[in-house]
């Protein structure tokens, strides 16, 4: 890994860990950052490469996720209706994912579709503080409400389109308390994430990766886990405080900005 690796691993891993848990969507920020980045050192990653470091800073937030959670990952050996919750869940981003793997890895070579996603962000964010209803607790949810919960994160994988931001926000509108619903949203990421790592490195193994260097991925997830864990422990506060509005205005205009930059016809709007 050489010092221009280095550098744009480094900037990419504390932007996952900061925007991973915070309503604002990791994969936008990385699709953003990593775009700029390229134009700074006038490198150029493959689509496969882009997908694998993305992955790869992920399983540090994932590992953050376990450590921040682990009591109640650990109690739902005991808590057998939010295990069932947390499966069904699931089910629609896996069936989703599953799908449409091939063609949520080229939006993630788009800078244009993180800034529509970011716009559909901030939607859901407003939507769900203006309507929340803080009436079921973490283990009153029932399964339909958590399947519901689950389609919203099945838009996920889209860049720009935050899993925390509109699995909490969806959560928010069909009746969770805030505390639950950023509960519940960060234990349906374990799979989630967790899957996408599995993929990936299942991948890896049978040699169609994008190819990046075993050091530069661990490097990678180590700087996102360590940001990570600080980010989380904010989130949780601005939560229950809250104040959603706050990325929702965040998410509205750097939406704005990145798709006027990509539609722009001239200069540095211009796409490649």
């Amino acid at each position: 890994m050489d010092g221009a690796q280095l550098w744009q691993t480094l900037i990419q891993a504390v932007v996952q860990g900061i925007t991973e848990f915070l309503p604002i969507s990791s994969d936008g920020h990385l699709v953003i950052v990593g775009t700029l980045l390229e134009k700074w050192f006038g490198t150029k990653a493959t689509g496969a490469e882009t997908v694998e470091l993305i992955v790869g800073l992920h399983l540090g937030t994932l590992v953050a996720t376990i450590v921040v959670y682990w009591k109640e990952l650990w109690s739902l050996l005991k808590r057998r209706r939010l295990l069932i919750n947390v499966i069904v869940g699931s089910v629609p981003l896996a069936i989703v994912g599953l799908l449409f793997k091939d063609w949520f890895e080229q939006t993630l070579a788009s800078p244009l579709c993180a800034g529509v996603g970011l716009l559909i962000t901030a939607l859901f964010l407003f939507a769900g503080q203006r309507m929340e209803l803080n009436l079921l607790e973490l283990d009153q949810i029932p399964i339909l409400h958590a399947l519901g919960i689950g389609c919203f994160q099945a838009l996920a994988p889209l860049p720009g389109v935050s899993r925390s931001g509109s699995t909490i926000a969806g959560a928010l509108m069909i009746g969770v308390t805030r505390q639950a619903a950023t509960t519940f949203s960060f234990l349906l990421s374990v799979p989630a994430v967790g899957g996408a790592v599995l993929l990936k490195a299942i991948d890896m193994v049978r040699g169609t990766s994008g190819g990046l260097a075993i050091g530069q991925l661990l490097f990678g997830a180590a700087i996102s886990f360590a940001v990570g864990i600080v980010a989380l422990r904010f989130l949780i506060r601005i939560v229950s405080q809250r104040k959603l509005h706050w990325f929702a205005y965040y998410c509205l205009v750097l939406g704005s900005v990145v798709t006027a930059w990509q539609l722009w016809p001239i200069g540095v709007g211009t796409t490649d």
